[in-house]
Formats: C-alpha cells, structure tokens, sequence
C-alpha cells in the first residue's frame, strides 16, 4: 500500500547509547522533540501564532485511499505475559456529550511539521502516568522517513475549529517500539509521547529595552511617530538612537523611469491581481511595471480578514482575500495574497521619529496535562473480542472519494473486536487487532478504549487506531486495525511513565529554560 507520507522510522539509539549487552536485543527507543522548555515555547507558539493561523492550515496525516490493505485472519493472539491495567485519571470537569456518547477531555489532536514543511495532524490521547504528562498515538504520528521525530509536535486536547481550549502541550520526549523504528513493523505501530506543561497566550505588557531583548518569546515593536523635537530630547537624554526612540526614512514616492540616471531605487506598486497577471514577467532588466512579487497566499485570523474584507469594498485595500470552508460552509481558515509591480523612484528621503514601545507577550502554564484533563487508563494482554470505543477525528474521503468527515470534530464507532489477529502484508504486519468501523484517515492514532464508562469518561487504552481498511472491496473504509498491546507495549510504556518534563511558562508569564 502506498502512503502519501511514509512514517517509517529508523534506529534513532545505537546499541550502545541504549546500554544494553551487545546480545540484547532492545524493545523500545527514545528520541527527544523539545526537552528544554524555551523550544517547547517556540514550538507551541508556532501554532498558536496569529490567531492560530497555523492550526487551521493544518490537514490530516494522509492515506492514499485509492489503494486500501486487505486483512488476512490468522490465529488467535497468544499473551506473552499476564494481562495487566492501569487505573484512569478522572477530570472532574465536563466535556463534549455527541448521540448520547459523552466524548473523552482526553481526546485531541497532535500537530506537527513533516520533512517537506506541510502542516498535519493526527489524533491522540492523554493517559496515565507517574507524571501526569503522557500522550499516546500512533508511532506513524511521531516518527517520519525511518529516520527523525516530526518538527514541531504538540498536544492539543479538546481541539476545535483552531481553538485549544485547554492549552497546548508541546512534547518533550517519544518513546516507541525498537521494531517498529527499525524494522518498519507495523505491529509496534504505537508512540507514548512526555509532554510539558500547556500554556495558553493571554495579554501583551510593555517593558524595557533590556527586558525585551532577554525575552525568549513572542515580541514585538511598536512605532509612536513623535515630533523632531521630541525625538531630539530623547536624544540628548540617551544617546544615539537611545534604547526607546528611533528614526526611519520614508522613499519619496517619485517615480522615474527605468532609464533615469539619477540616484533611484528600485520599489514596488501594490496592484490588484488581474493587474499582476496582465503584466509582463520579471526580467533582470527590471523594467517598470514588469511582475516583482506575489505575497501570500498568507494566513490571517477572521478579524483581520473582516477588517480588510470592508476595507476593500472601500477601494482602501487591493488584496486577494479567501477563506477555507469545511463541509458544512464553515469558515476555517482566511487568508490575504498581495501583488507588486516593478516601479523606479528618485531616491528623495524623508525624516519620521517614533517613540519605540517594547511589548511581550505573556503565557500562562494550564499545569500538567492529566491535571487539566484527566487520562485514560492502560491495557495489555487482554483477551480479544471485548467491547471497544474507538475515537478520532477523521477527515479522509473513502476510497470512492465521498467524503462523510469534514476533521473538525471528534467521532467514534463501538463494537466487538475480532477474536484473532490479521495480517497486512503490506505492512509487515502479523497480529493487528481488528474493528468493524468506517473511519477515515485522520483517526490515525486515536484511542481504543475498552470497559469504557459514559459517565466519568474513562475508560482503557487498548490499541491506537493504525492502518484503515476496504475488507468487501466496496472502495469504503469497512475496518480499522490497531497493534495488540501486548506485554512489549507495556514494557515501552513503562520507560515513557518515568519522563519528567516541565513547566514551559513561570507564574509572571515568563520563558523558563
């Protein structure tokens, strides 16, 4: 089966970083993502950035649906150990209630950046931890290429139409199964990941020069245009430039032509798109009114959008603005496009002064991930065909291009497992566990919870939801398939319950590091 991103992962550890005798084979691995606590900042703040822009432009983890695995039955799993659970943690506070089924706080989605830059998510869980911090997903959310981790990975639980209701929990730690990084084995198709603290963007103070250019996070400038006068004093106060007064240029705005042999400057002339696209291509001759620059299509958050949307019927703004809708018509995403033709000026400068207003942005820590929304429990070595919930948020179309989930909001199925195990060939796989269920890509990595209770919203985890299906041929996902906890899962889980992570945020909404 061919995948439109392979998240093969190789050995990331050497033998000898693992520590363990030359004969040994291991069963787990460890990478980092962001231990230290300014990169998991940066890596949060990447998606949160400009009204989280970037969550919206996210997509889901794709699935070539054209060309669907088949199962094939094999014989009954046989436990490599004694079953064994792990209790949930329960969150007192209330979430989403969809048909009846009260949906897990637990449940969200991971983002994260693959190698080529493009914006995806997954689904995931939190779970039960020494530490409070875990998360589990499918191994192909995390590792990508049979070489790294994904760039950029967090945790956002409760995630709705770009909002994080609960913060954003950058991860700090991946753990997984030594087959699966090495091998390609899609029976360890599984990844606990150690995440820091979440935090949440709330308010913008002014502060120092010095302050400011120790500050790891979000900043910014602003510019008071004040009278030269008032520039001068600052001055004479503080020397040249001084820490909060600066002074910029202005082109005059005379246009000559490409063979002026004055002083000039080549600039740019903000012009609407069917312009741009009648003029003529660039050339190194640089000649007026040959195409210089298209900006965008760049994100923007609704408020700007609307803001530029009434500015344009004005004639004020000659921006392309367009939005990205789900299924239903909702808008999702809005985004701004500018174009820019060549234009020569006389170099004719023009003295402004400002007063410089130096502003960060504070964060708040939303505490440890099983504090703020509880976990789900663990499960290994339990008897197949028991009842299962299955959860994620899937956004593929099925093989026949019907496309029934828009990604935006969580689903589930529920049934019996198989009472064997199947292979996927295509997949090296030998013992997948299996459920009828029609979810599409997207649900990648979303919990199997088993002995699962409606009214404290917890339950088991019992698989992550792997590899998708067409068992009837009908071109509709019919199947979904998980790696059998097994006694090596748990042993993988156990290293990951041990990570400590930390708080990304202090109590005055600084960077710690």
């Amino acid at each position: 089966m061919k995948r439109l991103l392979v998240p093969l992962a190789a050995a990331s550890l050497s033998a000898a970083s693992l520590a363990l005798p030359a004969a040994a084979e291991p069963s787990w691995v460890q990478d980092p993502l962001a231990p230290k606590p300014a990169d998991a900042y940066s890596n949060a703040f990447f998606w949160l950035d400009g009204n989280a822009a970037a969550l919206k432009k996210a997509t889901q983890y794709h699935w070539d649906a054209k060309d669907v695995p088949k199962l094939v039955t094999t014989q009954a799993k046989t436990f490599d150990g004694k079953p064994g659970m792990t209790a949930p943690i329960t969150s007192s506070k209330p979430g989403a209630k969809v048909k009846n089924v009260n949906l897990p706080r637990s449940i969200g989605k991971v983002f994260f950046l693959d190698s080529k830059g493009n914006y995806r998510w997954c689904s995931a869980t939190s779970i039960q931890s020494r530490h409070r911090n875990l998360v589990a997903t499918a191994g192909h959310c995390v590792y990508e290429d049979g070489k790294d981790v994904y760039k950029k990975w967090v945790f956002v639980p409760g995630y709705y139409q770009g909002k994080a209701p609960w913060g954003v929990y950058a991860g700090a730690y991946a753990f997984t199964t030594y087959d699966l990084d090495v091998y390609d084995d899609y029976d360890g198709d599984y990844a606990f990941v150690a995440v820091h603290n979440g935090f949440t963007l709330t308010e913008e103070k002014e502060v120092t020069k010095s302050a400011y250019d120790a500050w790891k996070g979000d900043k910014w400038v602003k510019h008071e245009e004040i009278k030269k006068e008032e520039y001068d004093a600052g001055f004479s106060k503080y020397g040249a430039g001084g820490p909060y007064w600066s002074k910029d240029f202005d082109l005059t705005p005379e246009k000559v032509g490409s063979d002026y042999k004055g002083e000039k400057t080549l600039t740019r002339v903000e012009v609407t798109e069917a312009a741009y696209k009648a003029a003529p291509k660039a050339t190194a001759a640089n000649q007026n009114g040959e195409q210089y620059v298209q900006d965008g299509p760049a994100p923007i958050s609704q408020e700007a959008y609307k803001k530029l949307l009434a500015e344009k019927a004005d004639g004020k703004v000659l921006a392309l603005l367009t939005v990205d809708k789900d299924k239903n018509g909702n808008e999702i995403a809005w985004y701004e496009t500018r174009f820019y033709l060549k234009q020569w000026v006389k170099t004719g400068k023009q003295i402004k002064y400002f007063r410089d207003h130096y502003i960060i942005g504070l964060a708040k820590d939303t505490g440890k991930l099983g504090d703020v929304v509880g976990g789900q429990g663990f499960a290994w070595n339990q008897p197949k065909g028991q009842p299962v919930y299955v959860f994620g948020y899937p956004g593929d179309p099925h093989p026949d291009g019907d496309k029934p989930y828009s990604g935006v909001t969580p689903k589930f199925c529920y049934g019996k497992t198989g009472t064997k195990t199947y292979q996927v060939n295509t997949f090296k796989v030998e013992e997948h566990q299996v459920l009828k269920c029609s979810l599409t890509g997207g649900a990648d990595g979303g919990p199997w919870l088993i002995r699962y209770n409606n009214a404290k919203r917890t339950g088991y985890l019992n698989g992550v939801t792997s590899i998708f299906h067409d068992q009837d041929g009908n071109q509709r996902i019919d199947f979904v398939s998980s790696a059998y906890f097994d006694s090596e899962t748990a042993d993988v889980y156990n290293k990951a319950t041990y990570a400590q992570t930390k708080s990304v945020v202090g109590p005055n909404g600084e960077i710690l590091h």
